[in-house]
């Protein structure tokens, strides 16, 4: 996330655009990845539905302590753990092994290419 001063709350419309841009960072490392349209976002927070490679559905809150799992399925709030997560690329490795995999994959690539253009 971008680093605020800690006594700056971001607007709705940072908030939407941060995640707009983490979403835009993962997508090709998930099956699916989107804001929730039922739970309700804020100036505070906003919640993440995301489906990881696997297959397994997890809703996620982005929120100034970063990002914290809090269900076990899209739009559901009922599972909060404690583990937080600084950045969306470690909650993915902790949740997602081919996340990892896919991740590493496209760095390889990207090496290759430039590489390749030398």
């Amino acid at each position: 996330m971008k680093e605020e001063s800690s006594n700056e709350v971001l607007n709705k419309e940072q908030w939407r655009l941060e995640a707009q841009a983490i979403i835009g960072d993962v997508k090709h490392h998930v099956k699916d990845i989107k804001l929730s349209e039922k739970l309700r976002n804020s100036n505070q927070l906003f919640y993440l539905n995301l489906t990881t490679l696997e297959g397994s559905k997890i809703c996620v809150e982005l929120s100034s302590a970063g990002f914290t799992i809090v269900g076990n399925d899209h739009d559901d709030t009922s599972s909060r753990g404690n583990e937080h997560f600084e950045t969306p690329y470690s909650l993915l490795d902790f949740v997602s092994p081919q996340y990892r995999n896919s991740f590493g994959n496209s760095l390889v690539d990207k090496l290759k290419r430039l590489s390749d253009c030398q």
